[in-house]
């Protein structure tokens, strides 16, 4: 099991299957995009609230998985 497992799922009928937050809607992509973009995980959630630290640093090992 990754580490991610318990805070990334895929469901079919959110976000079109894309990979997401458990418990939102938002993908691994917006986390992903707003960090290419200079957002730090504090700014992040400082806009988000719904997430924390793991959820962000969840996403980073998600996508370094899928290279």
């Amino acid at each position: 099991m990754n580490s991610y497992n318990k805070y990334i799922e895929k469901n079919s009928e959110r976000r079109f299957g894309e990979a997401t937050i458990i418990g939102t809607r938002i993908s691994v992509a917006d986390v992903l995009l707003w960090m290419s973009n200079g957002m730090t995980r504090d700014e992040i959630i400082e806009d988000y609230p719904e997430l924390n630290t793991s959820q962000i640093n969840a996403c980073l090992a998600y996508a370094a998985d899928k290279e």
